[in-house]
């Protein structure tokens, strides 16, 4: 096995591993749900901070699940690129 191989087989781990994480984050980001408001209430501080939170906490999650996805992307075009130089 060669220095090819391994890069090949590194890159196609790290493209698995990088779906595999977008997908968890996704799935963690996606499961937090607001409590619904109503109209008749009345809102406080402590509420508009919990919403705030909770709206933070998804976006932070949505972009580490895109970091994810990009990189999985980029180590399969490198994957792609290392088959069309050293054809294994």
């Amino acid at each position: 096995m060669d220095f090819a191989d391994i890069l090949v087989r590194l890159l196609d781990f790290l493209v698995i591993g990088f779906a595999l994480a977008s997908g968890w984050l996704w799935l963690a980001a996606s499961r937090r749900r607001l409590r619904r408001v109503s109209k008749h209430e009345t809102l406080d501080a402590a509420d508009y901070n919990r919403i705030i939170t909770a709206l933070n906490r998804t976006q932070i999650l949505n972009s580490r699940a895109a970091l994810a996805t990009a990189l999985a992307a980029f180590m399969a075009a490198l994957r792609i690129i290392c088959y069309e130089i050293f054809g294994t």
